[in-house]
């Protein structure tokens, strides 16, 4: 048995920082002691900074009983890393998801996505949405946790729960992430006061943005019992993006064929004197200059499933485009914080916090849009194919073409995302024995889309267009044919009589707000009923109210009008530069574009009229509310039967009520008038289910430094809230369409999970774990292909996009479907070299490895509700490898580390368009740094740089195939700062 005092006092040391004292981690420049077991031989190792963050987050992992990995400060206002997300990278089995300017947004844990993940902070379930381009999948749907609203400067720690305990609120098959904000009675100086100033430098944007923060804690009474800490961060950043992007990839069948060559029989399109179109002409003025032998290579090119289909095995760019995206950043954080400790037994806090993340973001595309227009548009089918090659797969090599419609597109997309909590947290010992504790609290997430505005003009069928990928790159070399920097070689009109279109607008429904309201009360019990077995009793209920508006247009309002006598698009245009250094690949010097803001003023945009649901806009809304009450055994042997076994056991019982509605747009009554021909029909619908989640979690001590850890539970996850809405709706120009569900039941799944830790020195650790989790059931949406007409909506949702309600439209809906088996492991290393002599003990390494496979068997097409496509694939989201690694050296003055964080392939949609199986991401590799100096003990100066290696983001299409879809460079970033502490 483990009975030496250096046990003794490991095991003391465990108990108190299981009771949240690691949170002192966030300490000043006064040395810190790691807390970590030795024997009597061993000296005292004092450390700070860097290596004292990794300490505290090792001993809090060691003392739990659960599977938990932690991030702590290094210094007050000081978190490792510039982005949350991006901290959490270092954890095993954690994999960062960027989104736009290649910021980390959210997170998977061991496979499992943003979704099945649930975000704590202080200690109460929050959400946080913001808003994005559509390829990062514009605003989540409610429950996600977007960790680029926050400044990290107002958090001093976060950790990430990877096994659940019967006393931690459920929701989660990947993990349960903690973020705490310090308070008053972490530090152990009465006063404190810290300040930092950046500035922050990217190779792209070529600008340098402030970044800045400030944190003042102060202690009352003669005790000091009474706190009072409040923290500011403040950055502004101004992001450039630049690239490719496809949108689709979709099979030359897909919109029609392309013009048959002069003398194929039968001609197509066929002859129409309302387009223009003869045996010798594609369509007015558009001339058939096609030959034989690119027709003849579309044509044999047939998919297995379509064998009779000429050209359904030829896949093209939807919309092959160059793209330049520019960001304007604010994200403002705050928070205050009142504690008061009259003595020991007693720990009262008020905590608040607040967060907004203000982006005005404006993307300008020069695109080819033929390929995405069918013959209603005089699109693909009037487009002439001079030469094309395409390899093995189906996928285009090289394409040169005429009669090709070229856009300049713009869009200006102004969000504010905020986050607003307050709570009121307890904790009181009556005795030695009893014990209670509870929290109430509200927090709002906002997504406030005040302005999405599109503007875009036409060069209508340009010849010697071409798409080249020849050269072997995953991007391809396009050539426009003609000079895009001209404003003269557009047009900006109404659609002509044949469906041609000339230029347009789009408000897009903006404003636009979604909405979600948390509030959660708990209450806990704990009886010491014997040495070493503490029970543990409470129960919780939480309300999530998820509200998204947004208003309508009026059609005639957004009609596209002739531009005023004397002006010309010279004079509402401004040029585009810069793409062909920063990106390459035959990008044009500049391109002309709408100026938004000249635009706005000629037409007057702002007295575009809009109406709320009543005639077509969107009010929806869920409410879900939640009961739960647990019941949980801890124990610890040693003490009552001389065994190193340590643990928890219990059940959680919780009852779930939702109740979601919405308006259906449905056309006016015979008779009746609309402002805009439609109506909202109010749809309501009720769902509820409960669940009984038994967890355990076994610790056995099987030495002075080695832990092996045996955990076991009945998790489950919710639907996104979005997708429960009783509502549908169609994009008429992608020709797109959804259909929600809100009798979805939640994700249920039986988790299992065994590791070893070897805590071989102070502050050293080495181990390995295997999960399993048997996930019972999947959500999924399943698309079909029906005509517009099918869907029971008005044909007056169609208004102004020249989509035809006979069309076919891709409409999917969520499923729950069979779900399957994930199973993975992790390998981890924390070693700092203090076994070596001199300067060399200075240095440490952190390494982890995950591996995670899964087996979902996916629906990929249906008809009339039946599957007729199916396959089986990894878990969307999921990587099946992810290493991290980091390199530091740190000693009483000076600390430089660098990380490297790889991530493998992962799905990121399934299904896809017709011909692919899915949406996918490419592997990553991203290499950070950061140093510091201390001038004085009170003065540090701060160097950082993101993406050393200038990695690229690429996603794709078809696991086969594996088309590019989007691929842009960030750049570098550098920062420079000083902290300073009082």
């Amino acid at each position: 048995m483990l009975k030496n005092s250096a046990h003794k006092s490991w095991r003391l040391e465990a108990s108190l920082l299981a009771l949240g004292v690691a949170m002192a981690t966030a300490l000043p420049v006064a040395a810190q002691t790691a807390p970590a077991p030795a024997s009597d031989s061993l000296e005292e190792i004092v450390v700070t900074g860097f290596r004292a963050s990794l300490n505290s987050a090792l001993n809090l992992k060691r003392a739990e009983a659960a599977a938990v990995d932690a991030i702590v400060a290094e210094d007050i206002g000081k978190f490792p890393d510039s982005n949350l997300a991006e901290s959490m990278q270092r954890v095993p089995g954690v994999a960062l998801a960027r989104g736009d300017g290649g910021e980390g947004r959210n997170i998977s844990v061991r496979g499992l996505g943003a979704g099945f993940t649930r975000v704590r902070v202080n200690g109460m379930e929050g959400t946080s949405q913001t808003g994005s381009s559509d390829i990062y999948g514009a605003g989540n749907a409610g429950r996600s946790f977007d960790f680029n609203v926050f400044s990290t400067e107002i958090f001093s720690a976060l950790a990430v729960r990877k096994t659940p305990s019967a006393d931690v609120e459920e929701g989660s098959l990947g993990a349960t992430v903690d973020l705490n904000a310090p308070k008053p009675f972490d530090f152990r100086q009465d006063s404190v006061i810290t300040a930092t100033a950046k500035g922050v430098y990217n190779g792209v944007s070529k600008k340098v943005d402030p970044r800045g923060s400030v944190l003042v804690s102060q202690k009352f009474g003669d005790e000091g019992q009474f706190g009072v800490l409040g923290s500011l961060s403040y950055q502004q950043r101004n992001i450039r993006e630049v690239g490719y992007s496809a949108v689709d990839l979709l099979s030359a069948n897909a919109n029609g064929l392309f013009c048959a060559p002069i003398g194929v029989t039968p001609v197509y399109p066929a002859v129409s004197a309302a387009k223009g179109t003869t045996d010798t002409m594609c369509s007015t003025n558009n001339p058939r200059t096609g030959t034989l032998a690119a027709w003849n290579t579309i044509q044999a090119l047939r998919r297995a499933d379509q064998p009779n289909t000429p050209g359904s095995g030829a896949f093209l760019p939807r919309l092959p485009r160059y793209l330049n995206s520019t960001q304007d950043q604010e994200r403002l954080g705050a928070s205050l914080t009142f504690q008061y400790k009259p003595d020991e037994d007693t720990d009262i806090s008020i905590d608040t916090l607040y967060s907004r993340f203000d982006v005005t973001r404006r993307d300008n595309y020069i695109a080819a849009v033929s390929f995405a227009r069918s013959i209603t548009n005089n699109g693909q089918p009037m487009v002439s194919v001079r030469d094309i090659q395409f390899d093995q797969n189906g996928s285009l090599v090289y394409g040169l073409f005429d009669g090709v419609d070229v856009r300049s597109e713009g869009l200006v997309d102004h969000f504010v995302s905020s986050f607003k909590q307050a709570n009121l947290d307890f904790e009181h010992r009556f005795s030695d024995a009893f014990q209670v504790s509870g929290l109430v609290g509200f927090n709002r997430s906002e997504l406030d889309g005040k302005r999405r505005f599109q503007t875009f003009m036409d060069a209508i069928d340009t010849d010697n267009f071409s798409i080249d990928f020849r050269d072997g790159g995953t991007t391809p070399k396009l050539g426009f044919g003609f000079d895009v920097s001209n404003p003269a070689n557009f047009t900006y009109a109404p659609a002509q009589a044949d469906g041609t279109v000339t230029g347009g607008f789009s408000p897009q429904g903006r404003p636009l707000l979604q909405r979600t309201d948390n509030l959660t009360t708990e209450l806990n019990f704990a009886w010491t009923v014997a040495d070493g077995f503490v029970l543990k009793t409470g129960g919780q209920f939480r309300e999530s109210d998820y509200n998204v508006t947004s208003v309508r247009e009026y059609p005639a309002d957004v009609a596209v009008r002739a531009l005023p006598g004397g002006t010309s698009l010279s004079s509402i245009t401004r040029t585009i530069g810069g793409l062909d250094s920063l990106w390459g690949d035959n990008a044009p010097k500049s391109w002309a574009a709408i100026d938004p803001t000249k635009f706005a003023d000629l037409f007057d945009t702002d007295s575009i009229r809009t109406c709320d649901y009543t005639c077509g806009g969107v009010n929806s809304r869920v409410r879900e509310r939640v009961k739960s009450a647990y019941l949980m055994g801890t124990f610890d042997l040693y003490n009552a039967a001389d065994l190193p076994i340590r643990g928890d056991a219990g059940v959680r019982y919780v009852k779930t009520d939702m109740l979601a509605s919405g308006y259906i747009a449905v056309a006016p009554p015979a008779g009746t008038t609309s402002p805009t021909n439609l109506i909202g029909r109010f749809s309501e619908a009720k769902n509820s289910y409960d669940d009984w989640l038994p967890s355990a979690n076994v610790v056995y001590e099987a030495s002075d430094d080695v832990l092996l850890r045996l955990s076991g539970a009945k998790v489950l996850a919710r639907p996104e809230l979005g997708v429960l809405t009783p509502t549908s709706g169609v994009n008429p120009v992608t020709r797109i369409g959804n259909v929600n569900n809100p009798f979805l039941d939640p994700i249920r799944a039986n988790t299992f999970d065994v590791a070893a830790e070897w805590y071989f020195r102070p502050g050293s650790l080495l181990s390995v774990a295997y999960f399993y989790k048997d996930i019972k059931s999947f959500i999924q949406s399943v698309s079909s292909q029906v005509p517009f007409t099918d869907l029971g909506l008005p044909d007056a949702l169609l208004a102004g996009s020249n989509t035809a309600p006979t069309e076919i439209f891709t409409v999917s809906r969520p499923f729950n479907t069979p779900g399957g088996p994930l199973k993975g492991f992790e390998i981890n290393a924390q070693v700092p070299f203090t076994f070596l002599d001199g300067v060399w003990a200075n240095f440490g390494v952190l390494a982890n490895y995950t591996r995670v496979t899964s087996k979902i068997n996916y629906i990929l097409a249906s008809a009339g509700g039946v599957p007729t496509v199916t396959t089986t694939a990894d878990l969307i989201g999921l990587s099946k490898n992810t290493m991290s690694g980091t390199l530091y050296y740190e000693d009483e003055d000076f600390s430089i580390r660098t990380t490297a964080n790889y991530r493998d392939r992962f799905i990121r949609g399934i299904p896809a368009s017709p011909g692919s199986d899915l949406q996918g991401n490419a592997p990553t590799l991203y290499v950070d740094a950061a140093a510091s100096y201390n001038v004085t003990p009170e003065i540090k100066l701060i160097l950082e740089a993101q993406n050393l290696t200038d990695e690229q983001n690429r996603l794709y299409i078809d696991s086969k195939r594996q088309d590019t879809l989007f691929e842009t460079k960030i750049g570098r970033t550098i920062t420079t700062g000083v902290n300073v502490r009082f």
